[in-house]
């Protein structure tokens, strides 16, 4: 690189020197800025289907503020979140994480709205519990207004052993029609999740023919079904033919691989070709990556969306 030119004085030199020298430094300062924004550009191309990581899910890399998580998330090429907490954080958080995710319109996943897996609530006509339930509707009515998410889970806990399964199912009919004439009005839409038994031994929902019969019964837009791949493929597997038979009353998707349930391509399920299986009928609903990392720290943080790129990268 060419000097500064000799002919000035001394302290002309040394000044000019000095300035030369602090260019530079901003220049380099600045070309290192650009440079991982370069990188986080090229790989913020957006995902095909709508992948949902958990607001925590990069804590690691974007820090503890929920919003920087969210911009973060987006920042990777991810159009939607979810956070199953986001009932018991404070009406001011629930209003800034809704507000930030229309600005950058994203999509929010399912909230848990209830799931107590040692009650056995929805399967009984007891009063108090439907009391109990209902007003569990009316919360997350507004978590809704607040959030402006449109999807609530619930888990309907445990099956009762000295009543018979058909009036157990019976019941958690009855209640919920009970529930979607709360939620109905707000837009909410409950969504049942199955869980599988060996995780989770005792509860009443586990197969996804069970949650289809169930709402067929309801037979309102406002219940359907949150297909949770890991636990499908313990409990029943058939994940796609179950998913075609299912379809008109699934209304989200939860992933994890199994054995291990973290993210795609550490277990044995072929996530790439059931994301083509359900973008090619047309699903625009979320994914929730509901599942653990198999590394620790931005390391495994980077291989979670490396294992989502590889996944999504199936021919339209």
């Amino acid at each position: 690189m060419k000097r500064p030119q000799e002919t000035c004085h001394d302290d002309q030199h040394s000044l000019s020197r000095r300035a030369f020298i602090g260019t530079a430094a901003a220049a380099a300062f600045a070309a290192s800025a650009v440079a991982p924004k370069a990188r986080a550009a090229e790989s913020a191309k957006k995902f095909k289907l709508k992948y949902a990581p958990s607001l925590s899910a990069f804590r690691a890399s974007a820090g503890n503020d929920p919003i920087d998580q969210i911009r973060y998330i987006a920042d990777q090429g991810f159009s939607a979140m979810f956070d199953n907490g986001l009932m018991d954080k404070p009406a001011d958080v629930q209003e800034k994480i809704g507000a930030e995710m229309a600005r950058l319109n994203m999509t929010l996943g399912p909230f848990v709205l209830y799931a107590d897996f040692g009650a056995r609530t929805m399967v009984t006509s007891d009063q108090e519990a439907r009391d109990m339930l209902l007003g569990r509707m009316k919360e997350g009515v507004e978590v809704a207004k607040r959030t402006g998410v449109k999807w609530a889970l619930i888990v309907p806990g445990r099956f009762d052993e000295r009543l018979e399964w058909d009036y157990q199912t019976a019941n958690v009919v009855d209640n919920l029609r009970r529930f979607v004439e709360v939620v109905e009005p707000a837009g909410l839409v409950l969504v049942l999740e199955p869980l599988n038994r060996h995780d989770h031994p005792g509860l009443f929902l586990t197969k996804m023919p069970q949650a289809y019969q169930i709402c067929k019964a309801v037979n309102n837009p406002c219940c359907k079904i949150v297909d949770d791949l890991y636990h499908q493929q313990i409990t029943e597997g058939n994940l796609i033919p179950n998913i075609d038979r299912c379809w008109s009353e699934i209304g989200a998707f939860h992933l994890g691989d199994n054995p291990g349930r973290r993210e795609p391509g550490t277990g044995e399920i072929n996530f790439k070709n059931i994301f083509r299986h359900v973008h090619r009928k047309g699903y625009d609903g979320v994914l929730c990556m509901e599942h653990g990392t198999s590394r620790r720290g931005r390391e495994g943080e980077q291989a979670l969306i490396d294992a989502y790129r590889a996944c999504d990268d199936f021919e339209v």
